[in-house]
Order: C-alpha cells, then sequence, then structure tokens
C-alpha cells in the first residue's frame, strides 16, 4: 500500500496530480503531532475538472454488465483483506484511532464492500398494468448519474466507502470530498484501494479542499444529481438549503444526541458496559454515542458506582499501543471545545464524578451528574469523552427526556422484559434503537438513518437503491391511440 506521502494528491480523471490552489492542507498526526502529509487543494477548476471527468465515464460504466461491474468490488474487498495492516495503521496515524477502532471500521468496510458486490445486480424493474388498451407500462431502475459525497474525520475509510461503492456499484460516477483533517484514509486511500481494483479512470475522483477555496461549487455544480453528506447538522442544513435550491437530491446523515434508558429491571452491570463502551468508543467521535445515559432511579445508585468505577478503569494515551481505549481528538480546537463544555457544565451546576483532564488532543473522560433541567449541555452532541448520567422516574419520564432534544438518531433500552424495551422504544424519535444493546451498530442491509436535525434519507441495503437510482416510466402503445383532436 502506498505511503501518505505517495497519496497526498488530487485524484481526477485516473490521475494523480497536486492541485493548483495557494495553499496547502496539512495532515497531522493528532497523538504525536507528526506531520503525514502536506497536500495542495483543489481549486473550483478542479472541482469542475472531476465533475466532467466523471460525467464522460460514466455513461459507458452504466452500459457495463452489472456482474462485470462488481468484479471490481470483489478485487476490492481482497485488497482490503490482504493490506488490513497497513490500512489500520494509517487509520490509527491519520485519526488517532486506536487498534480496536480500526479494526471496528475495517471489518464494517469489509462487510460494505460486500454488500456492494450484490448490490450490483438488485435494482429490478417493473411491468405495471394500465387502463389503456394495448398499453404497456414500463418502470426502469437507472442511475442518476454522477453522485457528489462528502465523508466526515471519524470513521473516514468506512463512511466514504459506504457512499461511494453502492453508487459506483448501481452505474454511478462520483466525485468525493474528504474532511480536510483525513484527507488520506477518507479520500485518496479509498481512490488508491479502488484504481488497484480494477475501476476505470474516471469513475471515482477525489478532491481535497475546504470551502474556503471552492465555496459551494462542490454542491451547485450542474453535473451531480445526488450529494451524499455525512457531518454535522449545522454544514448538513447548509447543504440541504444549496442542494434544494439546486434541485438535488441530499441524503443527509447528520449528529446525535442519543439516550442510552436502563429501565428499573435492567441487568445493571451488563447495561454498565454496554452505556461505556457506547458512549467512549473513537473518544465519544461517533455520531451513534450515547450521548445521555438515562438511568431508573430506583438502580440510579448501583448504576453510577459501577459506571464510574469502569471509565476509571479505561486506559488514555497512544491510540498504536493495543491496550489503550481511548487516544486523542482529532484536532486541538476539538479537544478545547470538550474541555470547555466541561468547564460549562460544571460553572452551571452539574457535579463531576469524574474530571477529565487535557493533555494535548489527548482528553480524559469525564462523567457529569446532578445537571439541572435545564443545562445546556443536555441540548447538544459532544464530540468527545464526556458522559452525562441523568436519572428519571419512570417509563413516561424516561421517554419525555429522551425526547426533549433536536436530534433523533440512535439509542438504547435495557430491561429484562424484551417486549417492554420494543414499547418503549417504539416510542422514542430515533431513526435507529436497540434493545439490551449499545448504541452504536452499523449493518450492511438495515435502513441507516435518522429524524428530526440527525438526517434525511436513509442508507444501507434496498435505501442504497432509492438514494443512487431513480425511475423511468417508458410507455408502448401497441396497436394506436385515439386522440380527441
Amino acid at each position: 500500500m502506498s505511503s501518505f506521502t505517495d497519496l497526498a494528491h488530487q485524484y481526477i480523471d485516473g490521475e494523480w496530480k497536486p492541485g493548483s490552489g495557494s495553499w496547502d492542507i496539512i495532515d497531522f498526526n493528532p497523538y504525536t503531532g507528526e506531520k503525514l502529509a502536506s497536500i495542495t487543494v483543489a481549486t473550483a477548476g478542479e472541482v469542475d475538472r472531476a465533475y466532467r471527468a466523471a460525467e464522460r465515464a460514466q455513461q459507458a460504466w452504466a452500459e457495463t454488465n452489472p456482474y462485470t461491474r462488481r468484479l471490481v468490488f470483489e478485487r476490492a474487498l481482497r485488497i482490503v483483506e490482504d493490506r488490513e495492516q497497513e490500512l489500520g495503521d494509517m487509520i490509527v496515524a491519520e485519526l488517532g484511532g486506536t487498534r480496536l477502532k480500526a479494526a471496528f471500521e475495517l471489518h464494517l468496510a469489509k462487510e460494505f464492500l460486500r454488500e456492494a458486490i450484490h448490490l450490483a445486480l438488485r435494482p429490478e424493474g417493473s411491468i405495471l398494468p394500465s387502463p389503456v388498451d394495448g398499453k404497456e407500462n414500463r418502470v426502469y431502475r437507472l442511475p442518476v448519474g454522477v453522485v457528489g459525497v462528502i465523508s466526515p474525520f471519524n470513521f473516514p475509510f468506512l463512511l466514504s466507502l459506504k457512499s461511494v461503492a453502492p453508487a459506483l456499484a448501481l452505474g454511478n460516477a462520483v466525485v468525493l470530498k474528504p474532511h480536510q483533517n483525513t484527507p488520506i484514509c477518507g479520500g485518496t486511500l479509498v481512490a488508491k484501494v479502488l484504481e488497484d481494483a480494477g475501476l476505470p479512470a474516471g469513475l471515482l475522483n477525489v478532491v481535497v479542499t475546504d470551502i474556503a477555496e471552492i465555496g459551494d461549487a462542490l454542491l451547485t455544480h450542474p453535473v451531480p444529481k445526488v450529494i451524499s453528506f455525512t457531518g454535522s447538522d449545522k454544514v448538513g442544513r447548509h447543504v440541504a438549503t444549496v442542494c434544494a435550491q439546486n434541485f438535488k437530491h441530499a441524503v443527509l446523515e447528520l449528529g446525535g444526541n442519543s439516550a442510552l434508558i436502563v429501565l428499573d429491571d435492567a441487568d445493571v452491570d451488563y447495561a454498565v458496559d454496554a452505556a461505556v463502551f457506547s458512549r467512549f468508543v473513537h473518544q465519544g467521535q461517533v455520531c451513534m454515542a450515547a450521548n445521555r445515559i438515562l438511568v431508573d432511579r430506583t438502580v440510579e445508585e448501583e448504576f453510577t458506582e459501577k459506571f464510574v468505577a469502569k471509565v476509571r478503569t479505561l486506559r488514555v494515551g497512544d491510540p498504536a499501543d493495543p491496550a489503550t481505549h481511548i487516544g486523542p481528538l482529532i484536532n486541538f480546537q476539538q479537544a478545547e471545545s470538550v474541555s470547555a463544555v466541561v468547564e460549562q457544565a460544571v460553572a452551571a451546576g452539574a457535579t463531576a464524578l469524574l474530571h477529565g483532564t487535557a493533555d494535548g488532543n489527548v482528553v480524559s473522560p469525564s462523567v457529569l451528574g446532578g445537571l439541572p433541567a435545564d443545562a445546556a449541555v443536555l441540548g447538544q452532541e459532544i464530540f468527545g469523552p464526556v458522559a452525562l448520567l441523568i436519572p428519571f422516574d419512570g417509563e413516561e419520564e424516561a421517554v419525555r427526556i429522551a425526547n426533549d432534544t433536536p436530534y433523533g438518531l440512535s439509542g438504547a433500552v435495557h430491561t429484562a422484559d424484551t417486549e417492554r424495551g420494543v414499547r418503549v422504544a417504539k416510542r422514542i424519535h430515533t431513526g435507529m434503537i436497540h434493545i439490551n444493546d449499545g448504541t452504536v451498530h452499523d449493518e450492511p442491509i438495515v435502513p441507516f438513518g435518522g429524524e428530526k436535525h440527525s438526517g434525511i434519507g436513509r442508507l444501507n441495503g434496498d435505501a442504497m437503491i432509492e438514494a443512487f437510482t431513480t425511475q423511468k416510466w417508458i410507455s408502448i402503445q401497441h396497436g394506436r391511440s385515439r386522440f380527441p383532436f
């Protein structure tokens, strides 16, 4: 596999070239501060070149036998399997993911590549009856054409592939813009894997750039028909607005403020394990993380004691050490922001049951209890290792608190009575929720997405076909129509 320096280019129309912008994105290891690569940004002109290359390549690709198309993803899967150690090392280095997190990300990436292999054959047309004699109604399921993909920094390789591979498998071409903090794992590494797998030139283009350079060119360009965006709700709102103004379909996977609910009959030890993982995996930089942990007052004391004790055991430090549970946040601004959230919450009346400290980009866990009902921290997504413990009295209050947020992505309910858990889960306004499990899950064929400010649309399985194909009605009149004039 290529080094960071080898992959520090734009990838447009099958060519690896530097950008022509006037400044560079510097790619740092967030734990060591080591400079991994320097990439000159792409300009709006290069975004245009990428989209035009995609447009040219897409027509022949759409006409390629889907059995042939899927061979690319079979080879890509083998490449990821063969180079898994190297890929894991790159995830650890570029985004500070722990060894456990890197393995988790690559496991899911392989599952989504397996699904892309099958997805190539899944679109089906239909023949529908007509009230008009002699008329045959055919409905074709066709690629949309070109898809723009904008991916985040937290699971960059997975979340780029998650849209890129299905869009390509279904006969589209793609222009991908990775996050500035993860331009390699989220961008050019994906291109390299698919290039090595034999994807024809022009079908996937990667532009490493920033809104400061290109403005909204990625969204307003006339070529793409669909924009798949994963990131914050603030930026998602802007993406949705610009797409609507330009008659483009937007698929938005946005932030969360998920609640993990521990009912009075839950297995407390198991719920503690689920809650600790759901809050602190990848330093809490996960949209599905259990931002709020709601605990029935009858088990609050036991849960709190065991939860804090378990969090104290988490190893904080070098993500390259397999024993590390919590590595660095993605950058210094994020580390400062998370630390400030804790200080503000304590100043507003919260109790720090565990008060984390910052060492560079590494922030150790905080656990906050005694939060006032109007605490600002309850309504925001915390992208860091901070747990909020919130007591409740009975199911009704649990549901009310869980729903008291503009977000609705994931969640969990812990109870000894599965059907009770399902009844509670149905009342939570969220796109995904799990009974007796954690809040952080993704699978290739389930509909993945959120309600409210957590997004629009779904990904995975059949939802990929809805997102990246369109329906076309072609009618055939056998015989002659009678026209009224």
